[in-house]
């Protein structure tokens, strides 16, 4: 069976839906026939010439990078600057380009998972969580009679679900009363009768988005001819994806320790690992976040980590930082290579094509030197 790039789009975006990108990105298919076949695909951080070059001495038909060829849009695709001449490689080598970038960030697992898993962090949670989808609670008013046939169809249009549990729903008991006016067909009582009838309060939860389809089946399936009922929006929560993770370690480690540890489970990079922090400082919990990760310095010290790593930590920050929360500041291609890693064995393991990291270093920065007297 021959696998289309489109089957291939459709599992990648499955594992990191692009629902979850940042609304300033530039993720999905950037160039490519979606009938195309694929049968072997390479993944990096980096969709830079030197990875293309990679990508069609390997034969790939597909190139996955977490990092965009153009986040800030183009005119032209000209070979005449180095992002057009990318795209003239990959169309001359028959390989498409497909990026997953901040919702790679925001998805679990994603690329501060990959990172956490480099230490063993345990209960990990978002730093910065996005939040959980919305939800409405609909409160019924219903026969007793018909109540279980109610939830039934309520459940069945997507309402009453609560993780592993479906047909989830509150009800208590009272009297609902009305009087029919003529033109009225009631399914209780009669046209000018006040009515008194023992009813059941049903409440549940739905997603927002089926709003729509449960208010319908509370239509088809109630028995009056106007159900009394109210839709309340409930307030936001915190999801459970979102940017960067905190976790336990398995065992505590002194700062210092836990630098060396870092500077061995990381790609190899110019860079390095440093550290601002007190090397005997011990270190329980663990602040991760992949990529530059300044940004999350108030919610990293706001999470009882005792250190953070991440890249690209800017000097003023890093000297303001919380007192008590050490920082780790890895090169940032580093922290994001592992979901590189993780991610060519998940697309594998969901597909039938043949997946291969690539080789690269693409670290901007190749050298380092100290100075003698430091």
């Amino acid at each position: 069976m021959i696998t289309r790039l489109a089957d291939v789009v459709a599992v990648l975006e499955e594992l990191w839906p692009p629902s979850l990108a940042e609304s300033w990105d530039a993720v999905g298919l950037v160039c490519g026939d979606p009938e195309a076949p694929v049968r072997r695909v390479l993944l990096a951080v980096d969709p830079v010439g030197a990875v293309v070059g990679e990508a069609a001495e390997l034969g790939a038909d597909l190139l996955v990078t977490h990092h965009p060829l153009y986040l800030r849009g183009t005119t032209s695709v000209a070979a005449t600057d180095p992002k057009g001449r990318v795209v003239h490689r990959l169309i001359t080598a028959g390989c498409g380009l497909m990026v997953a970038h901040t919702n790679a960030d925001n998805a679990r697992p994603g690329v501060s998972d990959a990172l956490a898993d480099l230490f063993g962090l345990r209960d990990t949670a978002p730093l910065q969580a996005l939040p959980a989808a919305p939800l409405d609670k609909l409160v019924v008013f219903v026969p007793h009679a018909d109540a279980g046939r109610l939830l039934d169809a309520l459940a069945a249009a997507g309402a009453g679900a609560l993780g592993d549990y479906e047909r989830c729903a509150w009800t208590t008991t009272g009297e609902g009363t009305f009087r029919p006016l003529p033109g009225a067909q009631p399914a209780i009582g009669a046209v000018g009768a006040v009515e008194r009838v023992p009813e059941t309060r049903l409440e549940v939860v739905l997603p927002r988005g089926r709003r729509v389809a449960v208010i319908a089946a509370l239509r088809a399936a109630h028995p009056y001819e106007e159900p009394a009922f109210d839709l309340l929006e409930l307030a936001s929560q915190p999801g459970e994806v979102g940017t960067g993770r905190v976790g336990e370690l398995p065992e505590p480690l002194p700062l210092g320790e836990l630098v060396q540890r870092a500077a061995e489970v990381l790609p190899a990079t110019a860079w390095g690992v440093r550290a601002a922090g007190d090397p005997a400082q011990l270190v329980s919990r663990l602040a991760v976040c992949g990529g530059a990760g300044d940004s999350l310095l108030p919610q990293a010290a706001a999470s009882g980590a005792q250190a953070y790593l991440t890249s690209d930590l800017r000097h003023h920050p890093a000297s303001e930082a919380p007192a008590g929360l050490a920082l780790l500041d890895a090169a940032h291609w580093a922290t994001e290579h592992p979901w590189v890693v993780d991610a060519a064995r998940r697309l594998g393991a969901a597909t039938t094509v043949e997946t291969r990291v690539s080789t690269l270093v693409t670290d901007p920065f190749r050298l380092s030197s100290r100075s003698s007297t430091a």
